[in-house]
């Protein structure tokens, strides 16, 4: 059975109730088949009109029963389950006690099935705690990798100026040697180097106040000798805006 990369990305409460609501399309998204439900449209069965998301529900219930048989009948390689483990699994989901399990089964004994149960509890234990390491992991990895966002009204970048959090990090400690509260020691040419270095700039601004040039000249000429040219800078690149007449800057969210 074929699982989309969709399945992987949703939360534990939506790949155990079967859909997902899809920000970008705006509609109900069926995770064991990819149909989509759009939101807003009424959708009738069996006579009656349902809203998208009920209906996406009883959609998952009608044509793939429940999720719980639909997560189990995965390909082990997927669940990791044996077949001994997923019968058990639909047993003890029918809610039938440990001896009615072994007569079901013919064999065995009512340790063995507590065993049983007492080893997939542990599974499950164990699979909170690896998921917690993994999101961790995953989460420090994206951060060293995660692109830093630049101002859309910017007009002097494209895309070949994507940076990433790691990048950031080691062009501000090459470039600003005594902290970032020190000065700058050279301007870079390079495009991505300069980009890092105005967005730190204009971190050193208020956000949701105006300055006059002279009070801009002051916090720029206090990390850099040439300001002037920080101050051009930081309009041409989206940073920062003005008054066509100069007596007013301000930061741009």
């Amino acid at each position: 059975m074929q699982i989309g990369e969709r399945f992987w990305k949703v939360s534990l409460e939506d790949m155990k109730q079967g859909y997902t609501y899809d920000h970008d399309t705006e509609s109900f998204l069926c995770l064991a088949c990819g149909e989509q439900f759009a939101k807003g449209v009424i959708y009738l069965l069996n006579g009656l009109l349902y809203e998208a998301e009920k209906f996406a529900r009883l959609h998952v219930a009608d044509s793939h029963g429940s999720m719980f048989e639909f997560l189990l009948g995965l390909d082990k390689k997927l669940t990791g389950l044996t077949d001994l483990q997923k019968r058990l699994l639909q047993l003890f989901h029918a809610g039938m006690s440990d001896n009615e399990i072994v007569k079901e089964l013919d064999g065995g004994s009512t340790s063995t099935i507590r065993n049983h149960r007492f080893t997939l509890r542990e599974r499950m234990k164990q699979a909170k705690v690896f998921l917690a390491i993994m999101e961790l992991a995953e989460d420090r990895t994206s951060r060293q990798n995660r692109l830093i966002s630049i101002h859309r009204t910017a007009t002097m970048m494209d895309q070949r100026y994507a940076i990433t959090e790691q990048e950031n990090e080691q062009v501000l400690k090459t470039y600003f040697k005594q902290g970032l509260d020190g000065p700058l020691d050279t301007f870079p040419s390079k495009e991505k180097r300069k980009i890092i270095i105005l967005r730190h700039l204009a971190s050193l601004f208020e956000e949701n106040r105006q300055y006059t040039e002279k009070e801009v000249n002051v916090v720029l000429k206090a990390r850099f000798a040439d300001f002037v040219t920080l101050r051009r800078y930081l309009i041409e690149y989206g940073f920062m805006d003005r008054l066509p007449d100069g007596s007013r800057y301000w930061i741009k969210r």
